[in-house]
């Protein structure tokens, strides 16, 4: 079974991207750090029993040999909500479960967070995107444990085309009533979050 872990925003630079976070959720991201082996860094923002994160390419970094996770390496335009997360407990499991494409398991580590994630080779994942990033947790570790925040998810739309595809490869993986899948011309992504300012929107 998989379990709704955090949500991606990703920026062609880290700053625009927590900038606009910021703006539109009126709250300051927190913590967050770099990825060495992806040559990416980010923000988070705590949302409950999840999490927000805002990710970028970082220009400090080599930029490496295989592709960014995310499909950041093709990434252009404005800040944009762009994936979404899943915890397993299992990732060889999990991933035997879902459609070819949704990558190979990589170990990873920030700090005292450790972590199992599965990559696709050419870092996208299938349905354009649309079907999550299959994360397994390492220790007892967890970003949401450290991020405190007056915001919380309520919902996360995701439209696709084929949407009667990807909920079929979803069924009996994942059940949260936060995931709403619709039908539309072209793979897109919404969430809608709880603020002190009242229902605030990224997409």
């Amino acid at each position: 079974m998989l379990r709704l872990d955090h949500i991606a925003v990703s920026a062609g630079r880290l700053d625009e991207g927590v900038a606009w976070v910021e703006a539109t959720l009126g709250v300051s991201l927190q913590g967050g750090g770099q990825h060495p082996l992806m040559a990416t860094h980010n923000r988070l923002l705590g949302l409950g029993d999840v999490y927000l994160e805002v990710i970028a390419p970082d220009p400090t970094l080599p930029r490496p040999a295989h592709p960014r996770w995310f499909a950041l390496d093709d990434f252009t335009g404005p800040p944009r909500l762009t994936n979404w997360i899943a915890r397993c407990d299992d990732l060889e499991a999990a991933l035997a479960l879902s459609p070819p494409g949704s990558g190979r398991p990589l170990v990873l580590s920030r700090g005292d967070l450790r972590w199992r994630m599965a990559v696709p080779d050419d870092g996208h994942l299938p349905f354009d995107d649309a079907f999550p990033a299959l994360i397994e947790w390492q220790g007892a570790a967890h970003p949401t444990e450290r991020l405190a925040s007056p915001v919380h998810l309520l919902c996360i739309e995701i439209t696709h085309p084929a949407c009667d595809r990807l909920t079929a490869a979803l069924s009996g993986l994942l059940d949260d009533p936060r995931l709403r899948l619709r039908t539309g011309p072209a793979k897109a992504m919404r969430a809608v979050f709880a603020t002190p300012q009242g229902e605030r929107v990224l997409e």
